[in-house]
């Protein structure tokens, strides 16, 4: 160094030295120690702030923290996610402890809403829902998602009245867009989506979206619910909002749950044990958390009474034989041995959460968890009169009339049950395995003012089925002998059926039809710095791999009609399908002055199938009035790009047709020779626009409230359409598809509708009101939807469009708009007495509307609105023992429904009373075309208001270590 750089460089030095001199010589330093007052744990990451600048700090793993302050007295503002905030005035320099309130309010949290800078939620210009980890569990429900569904307005899920593979997961949604159109996070890292896509006539069909139910709750520190649109920050699937859910990070203490469970009608048992802990690892620099819940919940079984004039028009040629044969069978089975509710579901599910510190700038953190869910369900009883003797050749030895001299019962070597002198039927069973798995590590660090966030995220889901207690109907048996109830032998001549396959005695009850899988690896790099006072930016990049399987089914589970109920994966419908994508994004934070705020976002993304997408958004806020009111507001666009699943899924499928009992139709692949055939375009990406306008209010510490209007327009929205059948051409292309694959009718995805979406959202809370020797908390939260439709006429290909039919009819119109309720209030009430604490929540669920497949188009159904009353009790025993108690629906409240006319045309079909042949009047008619005969009376077969099938009872003791 030569002498002029020399003297340079002291000189800067003696500047500093003499800058920083007079902090060492007043000590102006500030040490203390965060810690929670309900436990007295230290409390890693707390933000302190000294109030009017930029200086700040956090606290390390055990709650520790030292800060500068640039003078006397010194305002430190300490903030933590879920705690209240508290102001702390520091006179000199001293060592400091300073607790704080665990809490939910509404302007006491933050939320990812910007990528730039995190706001406490009436500061930001974006709707928020917080709900803690406590408020999940005093719902008494068993899984995450329902638990959510009676603490949020605007997210519903529902229990499908048909499972098959519905039955690993139910569908969910936020402001009735669907499962796919709303992103999930786990600290704020997306979630694998999972494996099963939607394809029944329910609500999410045609959809995929991420396994909710598979978190264990007891792992979860709190969820932030951004209700409204972000694909601008977080990319694709956003367009409803984002579900972040933040995992448990204390560094020690913890608690061991056991819970039991039973509905009125005693059934459903439910058991659950789990056990969430804090470990500090590596010499007290980093934490570990961890979680453990092992559960299994029984079969609920709500079954109707099958009317037996719907069964002998729909599956017999009612003669008297059939009509005596018919009710000869129900008369055992009222129920036609139908089994459906909820199936039966065993889960253990693991996680883990922690960090490290590296150093005093950067710390590693992690997360990883491990689920695996096994359900049993149960498919459509299938009845001795569902098949005709020429469609099920080898049984037509024991129809009524063909074999007067067999008594039974007995079973045959297949399993197939046989009652008098026919048939019996029998009920498929549907197995599912389930495999779900997240882990991210990644590295935050703080250097010169610049804050960085690099990690890396694997995922993925993978279901596999079991169909057992059925059969491939299209096999054809060997002669066969079997054993009456008097041992006497009776033989099936099986040498009289032409055969083309002979199975003989190997033909198998049990089938192996495949599965599905799906696994992402995403990578991160998010870097955001305060550049002054009033502005702050963030920037970053994602790269995402996907990939997606179609497991084959063993050849007897698809050959000819496959398994019946379920059949497998044929092999040219399986195999292994990819993509990638990456993006970008810049955010601008920036403070105009204290109440007025602008947040601007700009984001590119790019897919190696599809192209490119560009997406933005705005959004501001206002404060007056003392910042007791905030006016905000947000205008953006989205996108959604198509699953793989929706790409790449070809299938035969089982289905109910009203009036024709349960049919084979086929669903085809965008990408397959049938749909070039038929002249099926490729799918592309939704596009969104969004708009939001609200206010917030914080009355006072103890009352606040916040009401947001939304308006979404999605274009090219992608469905599953409805079944197309036969045009009547038999050298039409669509025909002679149907004849070649012995199917009933062909489904597809199509960007099929342009659609529009408008509501209000209100939360109000007001808390601490003074009741005898405890303290009183109501809240108010409800959703309201203004307008859910079509927006435009529905977009056909030729070959639909000519033939006059098209992919959305008034069964899918219903399922996607009108299916979930149009408002949803909650009201709830919380006293708490010290060691004892009172929960009440009534939701209300609004009336929901449906135009039944097959059923007259003069009519459609209405879900009656109800309110579902829940009850807990929480008592703290000792320090270290809790009990809670809940009773959920406790007046046992289920869905009603009830026919609406359409027009005076339909007022007459309400009216008629004259019969048919059967006895039936034209409104029973419809009400069996809609419920299966009745057997799904409760839900009809295509819609359900709510998930309700009685009251339950669950008990949760608890053990903190």
């Amino acid at each position: 160094m030569d002498n002029e750089n020399f003297k340079t460089a002291r000189s800067g030095l003696l500047a500093l030295l003499l800058f920083c001199l007079p902090l060492w010589v007043i000590g102006q330093e500030v040490t203390g120690t965060v810690t929670s007052s309900a436990d007295n744990q230290p409390l890693p990451g707390v933000n302190i702030v000294e109030k009017g600048t930029t200086n700040g700090t956090s606290t390390d793993f055990d709650g520790n923290f030292s800060i500068v302050v640039s003078g006397f007295p010194a305002t430190l503002v300490v903030s933590y996610i879920g705690f209240a905030t508290r102001e702390v005035v520091v006179n000199s320099a001293s060592r400091i402890t300073v607790q704080l309130d665990e809490g939910m309010a509404l302007d006491e949290v933050v939320m990812v809403g910007s990528r730039a800078v995190a706001r406490s939620s009436t500061d930001t210009p974006l709707p928020v829902d917080m709900v803690g980890v406590k408020e999940l569990q005093n719902t008494g429900q068993v899984t995450f998602d329902k638990s959510l569904q009676y603490k949020i307005p605007s997210f519903n899920t529902v229990q499908t009245p048909v499972n098959d593979a519905t039955s690993l997961l139910d569908p969910y949604e936020i402001r009735n867009m669907g499962p796919s159109r709303t992103l999930i996070l786990i600290n704020g890292k997306r979630k694998n989506l999972s494996a099963l896509l939607y394809t029944q006539t329910s609500p999410g069909r045609g959809e995929t979206g991420a396994d909710i139910a598979a978190i264990p709750t007891d792992a979860i520190k709190r969820v932030e619910i951004l209700r409204d649109g972000a694909s601008a920050q977080y990319g694709s699937d956003a367009i409803a909002g984002v579900m972040n859910i933040i995992l448990k990070d204390n560094p020690s203490g913890g608690y061991a749950s056991l819970r039991t469970g039973i509905s009125s009608e005693g059934d459903g048992e439910a058991f659950a044990f789990a056990i969430n802990n804090g470990t500090p690892i590596f010499e007290d620099k980093g934490f570990m958390n961890y979680t453990i819940e092992l559960s299994s919940i029984g079969q609920y079984n709500r079954p109707g009474t099958v009317n037996a004039e719907g069964e002998v028009a729909d599956f017999t040629g009612a003669t008297s034989e059939d009509i005596a044969f018919v009710n000869e069978f129900l008369s055992r089975k009222p129920d036609a041995g139908n089994i459906n509710g909820s199936p039966e579901t065993t889960a253990a599910k693991f996680l883990i959460n922690g960090g490290v510190e590296l150093g005093e700038t950067a710390d590693l953190y992690f997360n990883a968890a491990y689920v695996y869910k096994k359900v049993n369900s149960f498919a459509n009883y299938r009845t001795p009169y569902w098949r005709t003797i020429e469609s099920f050749p080898y049984l037509g030895n024991f129809f009524p009339g063909n074999n007067p001299n067999t008594t039974g019962p007995f079973t045959d070597a297949y399993g197939n049950t046989f009652q008098g002198n026919g048939y019996d039927g029998y009920v498929p069973t549907f197995d599912g395995d389930l495999n779900d798995y997240n882990a991210t590590v990644g590295v935050k660090a703080n250097k010169n003012g610049w804050y960085y966030d690099t990690s890396m995220t694997v995922g993925g889901n993978r279901q596999t089925y079991r169909v057992r207690d059925s059969h491939n109907r299209n096999e054809v048996f060997s002669p066969a002998v079997f054993n009456d109830a008097n041992g006497n032998g009776v033989t099936d001549p099986g040498e009289l059926i032409p055969s083309s396959r002979l199975y003989q005695e190997n033909s198998q009850i049990s089938f192996d039809p495949g599965g599905t899988q799906f696994n992402h690896v995403v990578g991160n790099i998010d870097i955001s710095r305060t550049l002054s006072d009033q502005v702050s930016i963030g920037f970053g990049a994602e790269f995402r791999s996907e990939n997606f399987t179609i497991i084959e089914g063993e050849l007897s589970s698809y050959d000819g009609g496959g398994a019946d109920s379920f059949a497998g994966n044929r092999p040219e419908n399986s195999g292994k399908f990819n993509r990638y994508n990456i993006g970008g994004y810049f955010d601008l934070a920036w403070d105009v002055n204290e109440e007025f705020l602008i947040n601007g976002t700009i984001r590119t993304e790019n897919y190696s199938d599809f192209g490119n997408a560009f997406v933005w958004k705005v959004s501001s806020r206002y404060k007056l009035l003392d910042d007791k009111f905030t006016l905000r507001g947000s205008l953006s666009t989205g996108f959604r790009a198509p699953t793989l699943h929706q790409i790449f899924t070809q299938k035969a499928q089982y289905s109910f047709v009203p009036g024709q009992g349960i049919q084979v139709g086929g669903l085809v692949s965008n990408v397959s020779p049938q749909a070039r055939l038929l002249g099926i375009p490729q799918l592309d990406a939704e596009e969104s626009t969004n708009f939001t306008v609200g206010v917030g209010g914080k009355i006072s510490n103890d009352f606040n409230f916040t009401l947001d209007y939304y308006n979404i327009a999605v274009k090219d929205r992608i469905v599953l359409g409805t079944e197309i059948g036969p045009s009547g051409d038999p050298a039409n292309p669509l025909d002679v598809l149907l004849a070649t694959n012995n199917l009933s009718d062909v489904s597809f995805f199509s960007n099929a509708l342009d659609t529009k979406t408008s509501g209000i959202d209100l939360v109000a809370n007001y808390r601490n009101i003074g009741l005898g020797s405890g303290i009183l908390d109501f809240n108010l939260s409800g959703n309201y939807t203004i307008t859910n439709e079509r927006d435009g006429a529905v977009k056909n290909i030729p070959l639909v469009e000519n033939a006059g039919q098209s992919v959305v009819n008034e069964t899918q119109e219903a399922l996607f708009f009108t299916s979930r309720p149009q408002t949803k209030w909650i009201l709830g009430a919380n006293y708490d007495l010290g060691k004892l604490a009172f929960t009440v929540n009534n939701t209300y669920f609004g009336k929901t509307t449906f135009n039944q497949q097959g059923m007259d188009a003069n009519l459609f159904t209405e879900f009656i609105p109800k309110v579902v009353t829940d009850l807990s009790v929480n008592w703290d025993a000792t320090d270290k023992v809790s009990v809670l108690f809940n009773v959920n629906n406790i007046f046992n409240i289920l869905p009603e429904w009830e026919f609406k006319a359409e027009n005076a045309a339909g007022q007459a079909i309400i009216d008629d009373t004259t019969t048919n042949a059967l006895g039936l009047t034209p409104i029973e008619e419809q009400s069996n075309l809609i419920t299966f005969n009745q057997r799904y009376s409760q839900m009809t077969y295509d819609g359900y208001h709510f998930s309700q099938l009685g009251t339950l009872f669950n008990l949760a003791i608890t053990y903190r270590f």
